[in-house]
């Protein structure tokens, strides 16, 4: 299906993360009419994803449940998920986007009462804990999803599991014949917040993350600390489900690297300093060893950064570690190194081994604009019209704090954009 919406006084925001729902509203609560595309099933992107944020430690609802509130009573913004960009032509003032909507399988009638969930067996990697368990094949996406709307899997469309989700639904909300949507609309401006995506660690060989059931990655780390994750808060090691008890932090793990990724990410420090005291929180015992080149923390992080230095149960090695072995009879992970404070080499093992992977922008791999101007690590910086914008960690490495506010700076020029087109219109 084929349909018409927006104008060119319609600012697009392509992101539902943290950096895309800010651009919306800000725009929105300006009086600008927004339409918000989100790829995935829900609003919250990786914010939603993490336990707690730094410095204060408190939890992601914090920021994400008043954004939500915000979004639901402004009816100048439109949200659409399941949805991505295919096509952008045109230019400032004036653009012409192509929308595909993939199909959810169940219609706005979805109450969440979660019946369609009790009634399939299959399952499917859950992507909120990043993969390390599975959910039910008709699925709530997490417990702050929005829209508040089950998703079913396709891989059981069209199957005896879709069709037992079907008749469990007492609201007729399960739609197995839903199709992919093509939309033309046509928008002013445009505001990238597509996001970052965790570098791959397999690409870093000497780490063995490939090879290695107890290395594993900060992403996956968050996870397992959060009591919704899933282990209920324990960490507990991948390769046997033993408490891990002695952990390793690997920093810059393909960060600061021309063999990967030539930039530093600035939010691994930070980070990994809050994980120290995750392992703290879930057993008093527990060591954390953080091994770095250096430790970048500024202003209101620098307090939080000491405070972990006086925790007894925290040890800091300034070495970038050169490989990562196996002992074979414990399956713990034996670092190889050289630390350059006391230059000596090291060969000390683990029980876990967590790796501070970098970011990159979630536009890889993404059909952008040519309009589109990137940085040298892909970041996206602008466009040549001035007429699309980059936003939070599409823009650039940052933390939440910093994605909002340079969120808040991409909807201001977007609202001019606007403004100018109008009144170019007028004269």
């Amino acid at each position: 299906m084929t349909a018409s919406i927006a104008t060119n006084q319609t600012i697009l925001v392509v992101g539902g993360g943290i950096a895309g729902m800010t651009a919306a509203l800000e725009a929105a609560e300006c009086g600008k009419q927004v339409i918000l595309v989100e790829k995935s099933p829900t609003l919250g992107g990786r914010t939603s994803m993490l336990y707690r944020y730094f410095p204060k430690m408190c939890f992601p609802t914090c920021g994400l449940e008043i954004n939500l509130r915000r979004l639901r009573g402004n009816p100048n913004v439109r949200v659409m998920t399941m949805t991505e960009v295919s096509a952008v032509t045109g230019s400032r003032g004036d653009y012409n986007v192509t929308l595909k909507v993939q199909p959810r399988y169940i219609n706005e009638s979805c109450t969440a009462c979660g019946d369609c969930g009790k009634a399939v067996t299959a399952e499917v990697p859950n992507v909120a804990n990043y993969g390390l368990d599975k959910v039910k094949a008709a699925y709530l996406p997490h417990g702050m999803a929005y829209p508040q709307r089950y998703v079913i899997d396709p891989s059981i469309v069209g199957t005896p599991e879709g069709e037992a989700a079907k008749a469990a639904c007492k609201f007729g909300a399960v739609d197995l014949g839903m199709q992919e949507e093509t939309l033309e609309l046509k928008v002013g401006s445009v505001v990238w917040a597509t996001g970052w995506r965790p570098y791959d660690a397999n690409k870093i060989q000497p780490y063995g993350y490939d090879r290695f059931a107890n290395v594993i990655t900060s992403l996956e780390f968050e996870r397992l600390c959060d009591p919704q994750g899933p282990t209920g808060g324990k960490i507990l090691r991948p390769g046997d489900g033993k408490e891990a008890k002695n952990i390793a932090f690997i920093q810059c793990a393909g960060s600061r690297d021309e063999n990967h990724l030539r930039h530093c990410s600035r939010i691994c420090c930070m980070a990994t300093l809050k994980h120290t005291q995750y392992v703290r929180e879930a057993n008093a015992e527990a060591k954390s060893t953080v091994y770095y080149i250096d430790i970048r923390v500024i202003d209101r992080l620098e307090d939080f950064y000491q405070n972990v230095q006086k925790d007894p149960n925290v040890s800091f090695v300034k070495s970038k570690v050169a490989r990562v072995a196996l002992n074979e009879a414990n399956d713990n992970p034996i670092l190889h190194g050289v630390d350059t404070e006391g230059y000596h080499r090291y060969a000390t093992e683990h029980d876990l081994v967590v790796l501070a992977v970098g970011m990159e922008p979630e536009v890889v791999g993404v059909k952008l604009p040519e309009d589109i101007v990137l940085d040298s690590s892909n970041f996206i910086e602008g466009s040549k019209s001035g007429g699309m914008f980059g936003a939070g960690s599409a823009a650039s490495p940052l933390d939440v704090n910093r994605a909002v506010q340079s969120a808040t700076a991409a909807a201001m020029r977007s609202i001019q954009v606007i403004h100018k087109t109008a009144s170019t219109e007028a004269a």
